[in-house]
């Protein structure tokens, strides 16, 4: 199924997000993570491309997975390392397995590589999808404070809006911590004419490792609720877990009592955090979509 049917059937698409293991390790790691997700029923799983700079080439076998379990994937591909024929090998890998989603990137820049001559922005790499005869469904990343390269807000979203030109047919949000930041992004891109669906992507900062690592890497605002939180429970696990979790929550009801179109949920692959944080917005799921939350369009 493509993804962006999903919006015209749902009133708010709820998915979650994982990475592949490190390309020395047996793809097994991953699988039992993938089918207890399956089990919550999201409407999509994405997959990262992985870690390390390994680039695109574990991301298709792992999509497949996670088809296999019953859940659409959405297959992240990255441009700003790659040469043409690696897109075209990563293209027909991910045609040939089933996967009708990609999430086209940029990706982030490694210190020493080389970069791309033909793929400089996602938006180049969204066209070139677009030209090579595949119906590929192209979601795109987006900022809701704006790309930590970019000189100011507006002139991300004017970037935006060319990828989005170009045929992209939903967005993702990079993570954030305070609504109102993207209750103000999404009255931006109306004003732009951007009106493909966008979802909220949230992050729960249930670790100590999420918070000196991810936090610094987004480059996202921490509001004051969240630091007295880090603050408290830094040096205790079991608290600071639940405090995440707690905290993800109250953002997500607040976002799908706005009229969020999806919550797309960063779970660092795992499954109990995913699980907690459905189980307690599965009942304002249903209501919102007028059915069970179990009722994924097949």
């Amino acid at each position: 199924m493509k993804i962006s049917q999903l919006f015209t059937q749902k009133k708010a698409v709820w998915s979650f997000e994982i990475f592949p293991p490190k390309p020395t390790a047996d793809i097994g790691a991953v699988r039992g993570t993938i089918e207890a997700l399956a089990k919550l029923s999201p409407d999509y799983i994405s997959v990262t491309c992985s870690a390390g700079g390994s680039g695109n080439s574990r991301t298709p076998e792992i999509a497949e997975l996670v088809k296999a379990c019953g859940v659409e994937p959405l297959a992240h591909l990255t441009c700003i390392n790659s040469e043409q024929n690696e897109i075209d090998e990563a293209l027909l890998k991910l045609h040939e397995g089933g996967v009708g989603n990609i999430l086209a990137l940029r990706g982030d820049r490694i210190e020493g590589a080389k970069e791309s001559k033909t793929f400089r922005y996602a938006a180049d790499l969204v066209r070139y999808i677009r030209r090579s005869g595949y119906d590929f469904d192209l979601a795109a990343a987006c900022y809701p404070e704006g790309h930590p390269e970019a000189p100011d807000l507006v002139t991300d979203i004017r970037r935006l809006k060319e990828k989005v030109d170009a045929g992209v047919t939903h967005l993702n949000t990079q993570l954030f911590f305070d609504n109102d930041d993207f209750f103000r992004f999404r009255d931006m891109l109306a004003l732009a004419g951007i009106g493909v669906p966008v979802q909220a992507g949230i992050m729960p900062l249930v670790k100590k490792g999420h918070v000196d690592r991810i936090v610094s890497l987004s480059g996202g605002k921490i509001p004051a609720k969240i630091s007295r939180m880090i603050a408290r429970f830094y040096d205790d696990p079991a608290s600071l877990m639940e405090a995440g979790i707690a905290y993800a929550v109250d953002q997500i009801v607040d976002l799908l009592s706005a009229g969020v179109q999806g919550v797309h949920l960063y779970v660092m692959n795992n499954p109990y955090v995913a699980g907690k944080i459905t189980e307690s917005v599965a009942g304002i799921l249903r209501g919102i979509n007028g059915g069970t939350h179990a009722d994924r369009p097949q």
